[in-house]
């Protein structure tokens, strides 16, 4: 085992030691520094030591140089190892530090992931990333770990930057260095932009779904007319003749088909999607500025609209898209079938292979880009099919499965903590379904006084129990009581660090399921 002092001559990134070894040097990096230390965040870099530790249920940064790092805050002291003086800082894990890792050790920064087969591993609570990282090590797809839409945040009250720091500071903990990115996800407004770009995003999910236009599936012909004709052509950089030359009286080869534009289709299309296409046509362009020689990928989502998106409208939207100069990653159309929260596809796979088969031909043809599954939280019996026609071309995307499987580890470390957060999801479920496409019943979830404590775990292998609990979280972890302390956020929190290895474990176990599919 390479010695402390051998390891600081190193100007280079040192290769990841083997895991026995690593446990070793970081008993010894404890005993100098009074930390637990996380064996695979040992650092060999620029002739210092970066660790990451923790000591109670708090996590610290340590930096053993020879010189200091003054970029980082926090405390520093000198220490002698085998007879040489050396620098100790220990620095907490707060965002200045976060950014000061980031620019010392590139590999705990986002980056852009391009056309990797990948996965959004959603993490609501800033605890989940390194038992994502355990199970994303055995697989194969690239890794998201950052990733939270703007609604999630507010309804945990994080931000952009936390979202983030909680990132970098996992990755650290686990030594991943084969890169990940970070989506912020389901971006409306311009505003939203700004605040994800300042915090340093690298994938960035435009949801231009207010500006679908559902009722265009059953609109009269006259009512199509009118819609199309009023569209924001200025920003389309088009018109309506111009946009009839593109599409009517051609064939589209796709090769197993072909796809061809009456002039009913091309006006319901337009109608249901032109101003979407404007309102992502704008995003994509400020982000763009914003962004300037920095490097971003870009997804178009419409998945949380009301009416499935046909093979006819994915085309046009598209089309439109390139057109318009725009340059995206991946693509989530409102696919066939039900796509509820925190349970598996509800719908016909049949149907559901037919239709996806011919999207991922699009893909083909006006890409390549990937097609994203959106609410893909534990859609298991779909992944074979989309592992199966699009191949590298799949973009999964994961949150509230990871917060359910905190829920989990709580229920087996903290009974009575479970079943007050299940009474509190069981009263504010019908309140906080509306945001949501769920059908969970409450009355048919049991109550949590009727089970034992080693039965309680079971409910979140029920259907009407996950989406309960799923789409609750924002209330549980916001809820005070009278005297303005939080009723379960830091009883949560406190009780998945001081148990991490269960959640951890939890997760790993999880996302194996989410992950293995996709394996060649």
């Amino acid at each position: 085992m390479a010695s402390i002092l051998d390891l600081l001559r190193s100007e280079e990134l040192v290769p990841a030691m083997p895991l026995e070894e690593a446990a070793d040097l970081a008993a010894e990096l404890g005993r100098l520094s009074g930390l637990t230390v996380y064996p695979r965040s040992i650092t060999a870099l620029r002739r210092s030591l970066f660790f990451l530790g923790r000591q109670g249920d708090k996590k610290w940064l340590g930096i053993l140089s020879s010189e200091g790092w003054p970029a980082f805050t926090g405390d520093a002291r000198t220490v002698a190892v085998d007879g040489e003086s050396l620098t100790l800082q220990r620095c907490p894990t707060d965002h200045a530090n976060a950014v000061a890792l980031r620019q010392a050790l590139p590999f705990t920064a986002p980056q852009v992931l391009g056309l990797r087969k990948s996965a959004g591993c959603g993490d609501r609570l800033g605890l989940a990333t390194p038992g994502h990282i355990r199970a994303v090590r055995k697989h194969t797809m690239a890794p998201i770990f950052a990733q939270q839409s703007i609604r999630e945040m507010e309804r945990t009250q994080r931000t952009p930057d936390e979202v983030m720091d909680d990132a970098t500071w996992g990755v650290l903990q686990e030594g991943w260095r084969d890169g990940y990115g970070a989506d912020a996800d389901h971006l409306k407004t311009i505003e939203d932009i700004d605040r994800c770009v300042a915090a340093g995003f690298t994938f960035y999910t435009i949801d231009p779904g207010d500006h679908v236009d559902n009722e265009a599936d059953v609109d009269d012909p006259p009512t199509l007319q009118r819609k199309v004709e009023a569209l924001p052509w200025d920003v389309l950089d088009s018109s309506l003749e111009k946009m009839q030359t593109l599409y009517l009286n051609r064939e589209f080869d796709l090769g197993d088909f072909t796809l061809s534009f009456d002039e009913a289709s091309l006006w319901r299309a337009a109608a249901k999607y032109g101003r979407a296409v404007a309102h992502t046509v704008t995003m994509y362009r400020h982000l763009a500025s914003l962004m300037g020689d920095r490097p971003f990928e870009l997804e178009m989502s419409v998945d949380e609209t009301e009416t499935p998106t046909t093979v006819l409208e994915h085309f046009f939207v598209a089309s439109e898209l390139k057109r318009l100069g725009v340059k995206w990653v991946s693509l989530a159309p409102r696919y066939v079938g039900r796509f509820e929260k925190g349970v598996d596809y509800i719908g016909d796979l049949a149907e559901f292979e037919r239709s996806f088969a011919q999207h991922v031909a699009i893909a083909r043809y006006l890409g390549p880009y990937k097609l994203s599954l959106h609410s893909g939280s534990d859609k298991f019996s779909i992944y074979p099919i989309f592992a199966r026609h699009a191949g590298d071309l799949v973009h999964l995307k994961t949150a509230g499965t990871s917060y359910l499987e905190a829920l989990r580890a709580i229920a087996r470390v903290d009974p009575g903590l479970f079943r007050e957060i299940l009474a509190f999801a069981l009263e504010c479920y019908d309140e906080d379904r509306a945001t949501y496409h769920v059908s969970a019943e409450p009355a048919r979830v049991p109550r949590p006084d009727a089970l034992a404590d080693d039965e309680l775990d079971a409910i979140l292998d029920q259907f009407d129990g996950r989406q309960v609990l799923h789409v609750t979280f924002g209330s549980v972890l916001t809820a005070k009581d009278k005297d303005g302390t939080y009723r379960f956020r830091d009883r949560l929190l406190g009780a998945l660090r001081t148990n991490e290895e269960a959640y951890y474990e939890a997760l790993e176990v999880h996302f194996d399921r989410h992950l293995k599919p996709f394996d060649p």
